[in-house]
């Protein structure tokens, strides 16, 4: 009987490089009142958000796919032809085949690299990166673009007083490589489909086109359970995938979950007790929830900023649709 030789893989893998892109027209909370019945400072006391930015007509997902991507690629010190593959997490590519990673990966100048999309919400970055991590341990890539993106303009029901202020749109990618040393944990995930109705499309794409509604389909969701799941629940996946990684509060350096409240991103600090120490991603504020993007882009601004820097300890949690979520502690670029 013959035997399938081993794989050869890196032992370890690690993001070696970030990028992002934000649509050019930014958006502010006097907008959004133009269509609810709300006020700024409910809006800011409720979420955080000051601004958000949305695509116009040339900010397609896989247009701002490519601008975050070819920053990334750059900042990895690589080029796009050593891509062996292009994992893109979204909910707003509304084309159901081809993937628009194909598109992706022929617009960056891969070599043909592997590409596919997956659908996993807000959680979708911590999906993609963990799948990226295993193909390069796996020795099925040397290095994987994982790209969160999203225009959630386009699913937001602007009448809609629980959700209309909260999306955003905008491209978030990493390039993750080969490491002679652990630089992305274990991952903690999983879904609860019990709770599958909290965060949901409004009705299916076919009862649009079948004339039994007018409305085109957007997200909805029950802001209150969500709200405790986030707080109680994913504050108790994020301390698993600290164990994990064997990482203690007081080790890290940063903390960046998911952007989509700033009242949950409080409470989350204050249950895990992180200390001051801990620089804290509050992206949501000018950029709103931009779901699978929303970590990228943030550990992007993070860098930039300087509030973080090269080799810091990072913990990073997604939560969202499904309900789906996915933590692990990573060493950043």
């Amino acid at each position: 009987m013959a035997k399938i030789k081993p794989s050869k893989g890196s032992p370890y893998a690690r993001i070696l490089g970030v990028g992002g892109y934000r649509p050019v027209r930014v958006v502010p909370n006097e907008v959004i009142l133009e269509t609810i019945d709300s006020s700024d400072e409910w809006i800011r006391s409720r979420s955080g958000i000051e601004t958000r930015h949305w695509a116009n007509d040339e900010e397609t997902v896989a247009a701002m796919s490519v601008e975050a991507s070819g920053k990334a690629i750059a900042d990895a010190g690589i080029t796009a032809a050593q891509i062996g593959a292009v994992i893109v997490s979204t909910v707003s590519h509304f084309k159901q085949t081809p993937a628009v990673a194909t598109e992706i990966a022929d617009k960056l100048g891969t070599d043909k690299a592997a590409a596919f999309d997956i659908s996993a919400g807000c959680a979708g970055f911590g999906y993609g990166l963990t799948l990226a991590k295993g193909m390069i341990v796996e020795g099925s890539a040397e290095y994987v673009l994982v790209i969160g993106v999203e225009r959630l303009s386009d699913l937001t029901d602007l009448e809609d007083r629980a959700t209309a202020f909260l999306f955003g749109d905008g491209a978030g990618a990493v390039v993750v490589g080969p490491a002679t040393e652990p630089a992305i944990g274990p991952t903690v995930w999983g879904s609860e489909g019990d709770k599958s109705e909290t965060i949901k499309q409004t009705v299916p794409w076919t009862d649009y086109r079948d004339g039994e509604v007018a409305k085109f389909p957007a997200i909805t969701q029950e802001g209150q359970a969500v709200f405790r799941w986030a707080v109680f629940e994913m504050a108790k996946v994020a301390k698993e995938a600290l164990d994990a990684a064997g990482i203690t509060a007081e080790e890290l350096d940063v903390f960046i979950p998911h952007q989509a409240n700033e009242r949950i991103i409080d409470s989350m600090v204050k249950t895990l007790k992180l200390p001051e120490s801990v620089t804290v991603a509050r992206d949501v504020r000018t950029t709103g929830n931009t779901s699978a993007a929303s970590i990228p882009l943030a550990m992007e601004r993070l860098l930039a900023t300087g509030e973080a820097k090269s080799g810091d300890t990072a913990l990073v949690i997604g939560f969202g649709a499904g309900l789906v979520y996915a933590a692990t502690v990573v060493t950043l670029p």
